[in-house]
Formats: structure tokens, C-alpha cells, sequence
């Protein structure tokens, strides 16, 4: 009998993190930092998404000149989960721990790969008084905002989202909204967003909002039913890591699905094969805000084509867009560094502040005002599986109008 264990999801990109550089060995590097769940109670898939969309970065970079003067990207990587069970479940303390020895202990210069929520404003917070570049890669609908000089962002926020989100409901004809809500950060600040937006609708919306506990609930039916007997025009699903699924399974249950739409407020669904591994039917038709992503998009850049296709090489599967936020601030790292006056954190913010990059959208920069702060994110759209088994490839945007791929599909219709 073998008792060789599986490898950790840590232990696997730390080795994806040493064969890269076994590919840059002999020429000058520059350390990057990836800071990012790679393991529970956080969300290892996105870990593991982020850390596959910087080295594909790092690769294109390779491939194509390096940084200048031969010099090349090199990683260390933490898990920012990695004392979580010695805080007494707290992510905070973790995640800041994490980045603070990635910063001065390892010396990076820059660091990527934030994802929760939760301690987002505790990394941010340190990363600017340290001076070291952070690129976030969540929907925090603040960080951004309170004008950090050392964090900037790629990615679409909370606040881009909600206003999407309850257009196109108010455009269905849907006038009385349940919102299922986790107590996490991200959970009630999406509901806070949600609401407001409900409430500044111009025709008349009514809510029905219940909240649960992330970490202990199991069984979310008697919630599902309060929200039931109130007669919804739609749900808003927002779990998160475990009970996003678990919403979706239990309205099956007890027949809230698929009488009654429900929207998510991210893109969870885009990780397609454990998607529909999870949820099968019951996965169809429900919605979810988006970048304007796809690998058959027309407007897809050169370089968004060339991370598509080693993407789909490297690893078998079409990326989602969680792999295609770090590969673009992995890029973006890369031009400013050729921009700047020398290689250091200074000279690198001072270079991401004034330049304008080549991102698979097209030309990005970082502009300084009161809405987006060191925020350049790409426009929002609404995605919804029509048929089994799609993944990026093939989902139909649904909204907005102007952008739209397909008709919306309501849940018991035939597509």
C-alpha cells in the first residue's frame, strides 16, 4: 500500500513557482510576492487561479524580451491562510502576517493576490505604510477608493456590479427581491450595496434579506423558505466559498429553483468544471455580473490571445478570469518597469501612476480621481448559462443591451 499523500494545493504552486524559475536560472530576477488563499477556511481554487495567472504572466514577459535589461521575474509565495487556526479563525492577522514577510523578510517588490474581503483593508493598510505596490484582486468596493498611493486594482468591484445587477432586474419586471447573504465582509457589504441600489430603483422594489453564518451553517432551507413564503420575483445568491453552492442546492430542494430566478453578485460560475461537478441542472440560467471576457471576444487584444492559448495549453481548460487578473497586473508590473527611472518600489509606483499599459482589453492606466483610484476595471456584464456544461468559451452575455450575446433565459424555459 503507498502512503504517499496528496500534495497541498501550497506545495503544488510552490513547485509550478520552482519550475518557472528553473526557466529563468543564470539571468538577473526581481521578486514578486503572491499572497493568496491556498488553503482553507479560505478559497484555494482562487489561490490556485491567481498563482496560475501571474506565472503565465511571467512567461509571456520571458517570452518576450524580459523586463529590460535581461532582467526576469522570479515569485515567493504565501499562503495567506497560513495561521489562521492560531488566531482563532481570524484571516486578518494571516493574510497581514503573510504580506509583511513577503515585504521585508523576502524583500519583494511588489505583491499580488488578495481575494477575500476580509482583510483586504488590513493588507492594504500595511502595504502603503511599507511602500510596497499591491494589486488586489477582489471586489472591495472601497480599497481603492480611499486613495492609497501603493494599492491598485484591475478588477471590477462591488461597486460596479450592484448597479448592473438591479438594472436588469428592474428591466425583467422584478419587483420584490429576496437577498440571501453571508455575515462575511463580502456578504454584507454586497447586500449593503444591493440594497441601496434596490431602494434608489425608479420604480418601486421591495426586499426580503436574510443573513447567515459562513462559517457554521450547513443547512440554509429555513432561510430559503422564509424567502419563499414571501413570494420573490428573483433571489440574490450571495454565499460565498461552500455555500454558494449550497444556496443553489437547497432552493432545488425545497422548490424555490427553478420556479424563481436567482442572480450572483460574482463570478463564481466561470470555474465551470466544478460548477456543474457541483450542481449539475440545477446550475442553469442563473446570473452573474462579469468582466467583458471571453476567449472568442472580438475585441480581444494580442496579448489577451496569446494568455488565452497558453492558458488552454498549460492547463487544459479555458481560463477564467480570476487567472486573467494576475496575468494582466503581472504585464502591467512589467511595462511600468520599463518605464521607470530604476527598478525599486518607489520608482515602480511612480511609473504605474503615470503610464498607460497593453492589457487584453486594450490600453489601461491609473487615473487619480474620486469614483476610481488606482482602479482601471473593465466594463460589467451579465453572464448566464443556457446549456450544460459551457464555460467562458461559450456563455451568452445577457446584459446590457448594447453588449449582449443572447436573450435572457428564464429558469423552466427551454433555451
Amino acid at each position: 500500500m503507498s502512503t504517499t499523500s496528496e500534495p497541498t494545493v501550497l506545495e503544488t504552486v510552490t513547485e509550478q513557482v520552482r519550475a518557472f524559475a528553473r526557466t529563468v536560472d543564470g539571468a538577473p530576477t526581481v521578486t514578486i510576492g503572491i499572497v493568496t488563499p491556498l488553503s482553507l477556511p479560505g478559497d484555494p481554487t482562487a489561490g490556485t487561479l491567481t498563482a496560475r495567472g501571474a506565472l503565465i504572466g511571467a512567461e509571456y514577459v520571458r517570452d518576450h524580451g524580459g523586463i529590460r535589461d535581461g532582467l526576469q521575474f522570479d515569485f515567493v509565495v504565501r499562503d495567506d491562510q497560513e495561521t489562521v487556526t492560531l488566531d482563532g479563525g481570524t484571516m486578518p492577522r494571516s493574510a497581514v502576517g503573510a504580506l509583511a514577510k513577503v515585504a521585508i523578510v523576502d524583500r519583494a517588490l511588489a505583491v499580488l493576490g488578495p481575494w477575500h474581503l476580509r482583510y483586504t483593508e488590513e493588507v492594504a493598510d500595511l502595504a502603503d505604510r511599507i511602500g510596497v505596490p499591491l494589486f488586489i484582486e477582489n471586489a472591495h468596493p472601497e480599497v481603492t477608493a480611499r486613495k492609497r498611493r501603493a494599492v491598485f486594482r484591475t478588477f471590477t468591484s462591488m461597486a460596479e456590479r450592484a448597479p448592473v445587477l438591479i438594472r436588469f432586474a428592474a428591466d425583467q419586471g422584478f419587483r420584490r427581491v429576496g437577498l440571501v447573504h453571508a455575515d462575511t465582509v463580502f456578504g454584507r457589504s454586497a447586500a449593503a450595496l444591493l440594497t441601496a441600489e434596490l431602494k434608489a430603483a425608479e420604480e418601486p422594489m421591495e426586499l426580503y434579506s436574510v443573513e447567515f453564518d459562513q462559517e457554521s451553517t450547513t443547512d440554509l432551507r429555513p432561510q430559503l423558505r422564509e424567502i419563499q413564503q414571501w413570494g420573490p420575483d428573483v433571489v440574490i445568491n450571495v454565499g460565498v466559498v461552500r455555500t454558494n453552492h449550497l444556496i443553489v442546492q437547497q432552493a432545488a430542494e425545497i422548490g424555490l429553483l427553478p420556479q424563481v430566478p436567482m442572480l450572483a453578485p460574482f463570478q463564481w460560475p466561470l470555474r465551470a468544471p466544478d460548477y456543474w461537478k457541483a450542481l449539475g441542472a440545477h446550475g442553469l440560467h442563473l446570473v452573474w455580473p462579469a468582466t467583458q471576457f471571453s476567449p472568442n471576444w472580438s475585441g480581444l487584444t494580442p496579448i489577451g490571445r496569446w494568455f488565452v492559448d497558453r492558458y488552454r495549453d498549460t492547463y487544459g481548460t479555458m481560463p477564467p478570469d480570476t487567472a486573467l487578473n494576475a496575468f494582466t497586473d503581472i504585464t502591467i508590473i512589467a511595462q511600468a518597469l520599463r518605464q521607470a527611472d530604476r527598478v525599486g518600489r518607489a520608482e515602480l509606483i511612480d511609473a504605474l501612476e503615470k503610464g498607460t499599459f497593453d492589457t487584453w482589453r486594450g490600453p489601461v492606466s491609473f487615473t487619480r480621481g474620486e469614483t476610481h483610484w488606482h482602479h482601471s476595471p473593465p466594463p460589467v456584464v451579465l453572464q448566464q448559462y443556457q446549456e450544460i456544461d459551457q464555460d467562458i468559451s461559450t456563455v451568452p452575455i445577457v446584459y446590457p443591451p448594447e453588449l449582449r450575446t443572447a436573450g435572457y433565459v428564464r429558469p423552466g424555459s427551454s433555451t
